[in-house]
Parts: structure tokens; sequence; C-alpha cells
């Protein structure tokens, strides 16, 4: 037999545990409370925050607008302008693409379409789809990605944007911060940073799935820039220009990321 006294449980330890208990029970339940009451003063504030002055991204709440501000200064700082997104066989694409959106391309009057270009205030050049089908034609498949969360492979044919540039002589143009589009009716419009649009993969894009864009998906002419997600892929541009300010943005009037780069 052993000379040890035998362990006893005491009182005392077992009305400790339950204090114990009881004080952890009270500290959670006050950080909830404490939690929670940040979150509605936080929201509340953020409701009743001025918005953002009128101009290319007016709607947003000014503290919710200087958040998106942030997160694309930092993309734009963080990711190289010359960063390829992936592509894919064309045989992994889509036979018919989804359609999405369809402000700006209601007007399904196509005939005697031109593209215009805005060099200067005063100086605007008209292009038709056959001279710009003229140029070295790019093709390629890759996965469009819309802000609502879905995604598609497809393919898409056209020409480089910055082949346009260099082609017709926009070099200085191409030396300003962004680019804004606009559709025929200027019910739809994107501001494009500029080097998103000499991006290589940037096109003014004329085919998807071998044929000729269809009015649901921008014909005669869209923007696909692959770097970007579906919202700046205008359809049916109709105006382009080039600014050092930001250009008016259809989306990012209405509370998005102006950047929205993936």
């Amino acid at each position: 037999m052993s000379d040890k006294p035998e362990m006893q449980s005491s009182p005392n330890t077992e009305l400790y545990d339950a204090k114990k208990v009881s004080r952890r029970t009270f500290i959670s339940s006050l950080t909830f409370v404490a939690g929670a009451t940040l979150a509605y003063w936080g929201w509340d504030a953020l409701y009743d925050a001025a918005k953002e002055p009128t101009g290319a991204t007016a709607g947003a709440r000014k503290p919710l607008r200087r958040v998106l501000n942030a997160n694309g200064e930092l993309f734009e700082n963080n990711v190289s302008a010359e960063q390829l997104s992936r592509t894919y066989p064309k045989a992994m694409a889509v036979k018919r693409p989804r359609v999405n959106g369809d402000v700006g391309i209601t007007d399904k009057e196509l005939a005697g379409w031109k593209l215009k270009v805005a060099k200067s205030v005063s100086e605007t050049f008209e292009f038709t789809l056959d001279e710009i089908k003229k140029l070295p034609k790019t093709e390629f498949a890759f996965e469009f990605k819309c802000v609502e969360g879905w995604s598609q492979v497809s393919h898409w044919g056209g020409v480089k944007f910055s082949d346009f540039v260099r082609h017709y002589g926009l070099h200085e143009q191409a030396k300003m911060q962004y680019v804004g589009l606009r559709t025929p009716d200027e019910k739809y419009y994107v501001g494009i940073d500029m080097p998103s649009a000499m991006h290589p993969q940037t096109l003014l894009c004329y085919e998807v799935s071998g044929q000729p864009l269809s009015p649901d998906h921008g014909a005669p002419l869209r923007l696909i820039i692959p770097t970007k997600y579906g919202i700046k892929n205008l359809k049916r541009i109709g105006t382009l220009f080039f600014s050092n300010e930001r250009p008016p943005d259809y989306w990012a009037e209405r509370g998005y990321d102006y950047f929205s780069g993936l």
C-alpha cells in the first residue's frame, strides 16, 4: 500500500472553476455587445456620411470611396501593367458566351456606325469597322469575370488597342493617364487607366467565338480587357477619348471600384 494520502477534490476548487466560467461568459458577452454596438455605430456613421462630390465617381459615401481608391492604388502600384491574364485553348471556350447587361445597346440600328476618336477637344476622327479590321488581328480565350460572381472561358478576336494607337499616330494621346469610352447613345461609359488600355491583351473586339459580334454582345465593336471585371468591358463603342482626369464611369458613379482590376 502507498503511504501517500489520496488526493481529494476541494469544494473551493469547484467554486473557483465556477467563478472562472462565469467570468469568461461575462467577458464574452461584453465583447459581443461592444462589437455589435461598434458595428451598428460604424454602419450608421457610414450611412449618414456625406456623398462624394459630383464627378467621375460620384455616388459612394466619402469614407467608402476612400477605401475603394486605396484598394485601387494598392493594386496599381503592386501589379505589373505587363502581367498577362491566363489564356486557354480555343476548344475550352464556350460556344455561346453569356450575355449580361444591355445599357447603351438597346438601339439595334447599326447602319452607318463609325468609331469616333477625339484626338483633342477640337479634332475628332472617324473609323469604319472595315478600316479597323485591316490592322493585325489578335485572338485568344480567357476567363471573363463578372462582379456578380460568375465567370466563363470565352474566345474573342479583334485589334489590340495599342496597335490601333500606334497605327493611327496617337502617341501623344497615349501619354495621358486615362482613356474614356462611351456608347453611341452615351448611356454607358467607362474610364480606363492608360497602362491597362495599352496592355497587350486589351482589344477593340469585333468577334466572339469566331463570329462577328451580335448586337447583344456589343456589335459592331466592343472593348475586351482581360485585366478588368466585365463592367469595364464596354459594349458598342461609339466614342473614344483621352484625358488626364478620370473620365466618367457608369458603375463607379454607383459606388463600385473605379479601377475594377483582377
